[in-house]
């Protein structure tokens, strides 16, 4: 018998008893109370188990891009939900805190005399709509993501939701990057989210 199933007959027969006054209070308080850790519980653990491999999944291997060589930093793996694509991250060793997240263009990392990352090209943008907007407007580019968050030990793992972006295999020919900085969804006061430099990039096969 599962924990949540358990709770709840549990609940209902505590609740079904007969006992007057403040001592049945307690008692249905104290089962709802043991009914929500035990519900909270089986509940994380069902998402501490939850596989974004075990269906239809693309990988991209992400690298940390540097002047003296990428390093690969992880993946993060693609797949397709009822409401957009969701990217499952799992990269290690990066500046913690909020970073700008996105998909560009071209399906390469490599470097120009602008930058690293140059050749990635912009935000992947179809319609050409030329905005950078948040990952559900329809007015902005069709790569810009939710932002990126990485935790104190460098480590990001937190799921990012893309609803303009349906199917997995739209992702083929282009590049997914983290910026150094945020991204505050807008072309003020600064273009493209005010991020900074490209800093982790992913080519899409």
């Amino acid at each position: 018998m599962g924990l949540i199933k358990f709770t709840k007959i549990y609940y209902s027969t505590i609740v079904s008893t007969t006992i007057a006054g403040e001592k049945m209070k307690k008692i249905v308080l104290a089962g709802a109370a043991i009914g929500c850790l035990l519900a909270t519980g089986a509940l994380a653990h069902e998402e501490q188990n939850f596989d974004p491999k075990a269906g239809k999944h693309l990988v991209i291997p992400m690298e940390q891009l540097s002047e003296k060589g990428n390093m690969s930093v992880g993946e993060v793996v693609a797949i397709e939900t009822s409401y957009g694509v969701a990217f499952f991250p799992n990269l290690k060793g990066l500046e913690g805190g909020v970073h700008g997240f996105h998909v560009h263009q071209n399906a390469d990392c490599g470097a120009t005399e602008k930058g690293l990352g140059m050749k990635a090209g912009g935000h992947w943008d179809p319609t050409d709509t030329k905005k950078h907007s948040f990952a559900w407007d329809d007015n902005g580019h069709k790569g810009d993501l939710p932002a990126l968050f990485v935790d104190k030990d460098g480590n990001a793992a937190y799921p990012v939701l893309a609803p303009k972006i349906k199917k997995i295999d739209e992702l083929k020919g282009h590049s997914l990057m983290v910026h150094v900085g945020g991204d505050n969804h807008s072309d003020h006061p600064k273009p493209l989210g005010g991020g900074g430099a490209r800093m982790v990039c992913g080519v899409i096969k």
